[in-house]
């Protein structure tokens, strides 16, 4: 298995990190209303904030060990999951257009998300992120001369 581009975890902790900054937010505002149910004083924003920092650490390390990709002759096989664990393997003839995205969080990294669309309702949509925009450029170009080659 191939992993993700190493500059994924940086991505992965910017998200983990929003996410929490926002929960301690919500924290810090439900302070007043909790002391008046009995909780001490920042108890609920020191709890918080200390549970998403120590997230904001592991998360994003684990998320990061857990995905991986192979590029097979004829179908891409994309591993990911910490808790729950989910092989994706997709036949290249079934792919019917490809995407390469870069979001806000990816494109100061010059990583990007390479989408391959499917036929069908459910994982129509299968994402690989943390790759290397070259990588995914790369990546696309070749799915779609092997694509082109069982047309032909």
């Amino acid at each position: 298995m191939t992993r993700l581009d190493s500059r994924q975890i940086w991505v992965l902790t910017i998200r983990v990190g929003l996410v929490a900054a926002v929960l301690a937010l919500a924290a810090w505002i439900l302070d007043r209303p909790a002391r008046e149910w009995g909780i001490p004083a920042s108890a609920l924003p020191g709890a918080t904030l200390a549970l998403g920092l120590g997230a904001t650490v592991i998360v994003p390390r684990r998320r990061y060990r857990r995905w991986g990709y192979r590029e097979g002759a004829d179908e891409l096989e994309i591993r990911r999951g910490t808790l729950i664990r989910v092989r994706t393997i997709v036949p290249f003839p079934r792919v019917q257009h490809i995407d390469v995205a870069q979001g806000p969080i990816q494109r100061p990294f010059g990583l990007a998300t390479l989408i391959l669309h499917t036929a069908g309702t459910h994982g129509a949509a299968v994402p690989l992120p943390g790759l290397a925009m070259a990588d995914a450029e790369a990546m696309r170009d070749r799915i779609r001369g092997k694509i082109r080659e069982d047309l032909a």
